[in-house]
This record gives structure tokens, C-alpha cells and sequence, in this order.
């Protein structure tokens, strides 16, 4: 199993095989006391009635005891479709019944993580590191992702490191240890590491838009919103440097940023709450091109807090990511 999670942050407001035929679970007559297995596919009955191809995975999970894949693809169901609970106790048993599968600790600790454990996912990780040590580049970054999203910047960084020792053409690798370096306000090195994803992967928007923070923070505008333009518009691009900008402090350079924006698109949202922020912040009045949108009390606290928490980049699903990533998450940092 190979995680490719594409986890990168952004500024604030940035604008932009189940089979179907039923196996019988009818037990021999012979049959004595229900396995461990049986008794979870059956706890499991009752959320996936009237659920024809869940029944019908279920199924396939009860007859292929063996199937590792089966088990995480029968878990990965069960929290589609919003019992994660359920995708965490099959992922348990699946980790504790194959101690040997790296599939197995993943699809593990992907669960922990939607259940917000991710002090435990990550004890397991490092357990199963310790007593695998030829495991490949995806466990070190799965471990990076949770240390990350964990506030562990040290820890993370280590690993984001060993995933790149084992695996140094990854762009995702480079991506997430770039976003692990941004968070520790280390840009220089970060922009580094995400122009070194651009030179593996020009086509990455993730790594192009984390380049941009990282060169926003280094007061390199020009550049800045020239990569976030690629795949963008221009209000999006001078609305992100407002919010970076509002970030340090700079208000009268973030209103004229946000003005701008504001120029190329008039009806653009994120750029007029942001700049009602500035004038929040500021004290100076705000003239705006149409009626703004009232913001409520509240969403100065939710930008403090979510500024560096917003993830963006999709989960390349060959599953174990990164939401992030959130996230991610961490990276192609979850």
C-alpha cells in the first residue's frame, strides 16, 4: 500500500471496487463458538442493513478471513458511510490478527486519525517501524503527517527526512517536508522544498500554492502571486497576499492588496470580508464596491485560529492521507 496524501496550506479565504454478489454468512452446522471475526461482522449488521453493497462486502469480508485488503476495503465502507467507529474496530482486529502488514498498521492508523487519536495512530506507526525497519517511505510520512498534525514539529520533521532518505524523487515527499519547515516558520528552507516538488511535479498546484506562502513570508511578492495566478485568477492571488500580509500586521499593504482584488472581481467574497477585517483592525473606514456580506462577531477568532489550519490537496487514494491536511495530515504531507 502506497500513501500519496497531498496535504498544503494556504492563506485564508484562498479561492480554490465493492462487489455485488451476496456470499452466504450461513455457518455450518459444526460450527462452535463464533470467532472474533464473526462477532464483529455481525456488531456490524445493524449499521449496514438496507445497504446492498455493504451487505454484500460484508459478506466477502466474513468469507476471505485472510484478505487484509478486504478487511480495510470493508472498513473504508463502514466510515463512508459514517460509522467510524465501526472502520476503527475492523481496522483493530485486522492490525492485531496480521501484526506482520504494513497494510494492515496503516489502514490502523488512518482509522485513529478519523477518530482524532493521533497520539495512538502514531505510537503504532513508530512500534511497527521499530520492528520493520526496511518498511518503506510511506509509513516515515504517514508518521511525519501525524506528528504534524499533532504539533509535533521536531518529531516531524525527522520523519518527513527518512521518507526522503528512502525515497528522494517523491515531489509529495518534498511537499510535506516543506509544510512541516513552513509551520516552523522556517520559509526559506521550505520554499526550497517546495520548488524541488515543482521540479518533480510542474503540474502540482499544492506545492505551487504552498510555494507562494513561503515566498510571501519572505516579502517576495511579485513571485508570490505569480504562482498563486497559475490555476487561480488575480483577485484570488491578491486576496491571499492581503491575508498574508494582515498576518505580519501590515494593514495599510494588505488593504491595498485587498483592493485590488477587489478591482478584478467586484462580487469577490473572501476579498471583501477581508478587507472589513482591515478596517476592523485598523480603524480606517472601508469603502466597499457592493453591500458586504455582514461578518459575524466571531470571525476574527476563526481566522487567528484557522489561518495555518486550512489543508488543501485531495488524497490520492492508493489509501494507507493527509487532510492535510488537514493536513495533513500532513503531505502529499491528511
Amino acid at each position: 500500500m502506497r500513501l500519496h496524501v497531498a496535504v498544503g496550506i494556504l492563506p485564508v479565504l484562498f479561492a480554490g471496487c465493492v462487489r455485488h454478489t451476496e456470499i452466504s454468512r450461513t455457518m455450518p452446522k459444526t460450527a462452535s463458538v463464533p470467532t472474533v471475526w464473526d462477532r464483529q461482522i455481525r456488531n456490524a449488521k445493524d449499521a449496514g442493513d438496507g445497504d446492498y453493497q455493504l451487505r454484500a462486502l460484508r459478506d466477502r469480508a466474513a468469507a476471505e478471513a485472510e484478505s487484509v485488503p478486504v478487511r480495510l476495503e470493508l472498513a473504508n465502507a463502514y466510515r463512508e458511510r459514517g460509522y467510524p467507529d465501526v472502520a476503527l474496530e475492523i481496522c483493530r482486529l485486522a492490525a492485531s490478527r496480521f501484526p506482520e502488514s504494513g497494510e494492515a498498521q496503516l489502514g490502523l492508523a488512518e482509522a485513529l486519525r478519523a477518530m482524532n487519536r493521533r497520539e495512538e495512530a502514531g505510537a503504532g506507526l513508530e512500534a511497527f517501524l521499530k520492528a520493520h525497519p526496511q518498511a518503506g517511505p510511506e509509513y516515515h510520512s504517514w508518521l511525519g503527517i501525524l506528528r504534524d498534525e499533532s504539533g509535533q514539529w521536531d518529531a516531524a520533521e525527522a520523519a518527513h527526512r527518512r521518507a526522503l532518505e528512502l525515497k528522494p524523487d517523491a515531489a509529495y515527499l518534498h511537499n510535506n517536508l516543506g509544510y512541516n519547515l513552513l509551520m516552523q516558520k522556517k520559509d526559506a528552507a521550505a520554499a526550497g522544498e517546495f520548488r524541488e516538488a515543482l521540479k518533480l511535479d510542474p503540474q502540482s498546484l499544492v506545492a505551487r500554492n504552498n510555494l507562494g506562502l513561503a515566498l510571501a513570508r519572505q516579502d517576495a511578492s511579485a513571485e508570490a502571486i505569480a504562482m498563486w495566478q497559475v490555476g487561480s485568477d488575480a483577485a484570488s492571488a491578491h486576496n491571499n497576499m492581503g491575508a498574508v500580509l494582515m498576518e505580519k500586521g501590515n494593514y495599510a499593504a494588505a488593504r491595498k492588496e485587498l483592493e485590488l482584488a477587489l478591482s478584478y472581481n467586484k462580487a469577490f467574497q473572501p476579498a471583501v470580508k477581508n478587507l472589513e477585517l482591515v478596517s476592523r483592525l485598523d480603524g480606517q473606514p472601508v469603502s466597499l464596491p457592493m453591500k458586504a456580506e455582514k461578518i459575524d462577531q466571531n470571525w476574527w477568532d476563526r481566522w487567528k485560529t484557522g489561518f495555518m489550519k486550512l489543508w488543501v490537496g485531495p488524497l490520492d487514494n492508493s489509501k494507507p492521507a493527509a487532510k492535510v491536511a488537514t493536513a495533513s495530515t500532513n503531505g502529499e504531507n491528511q
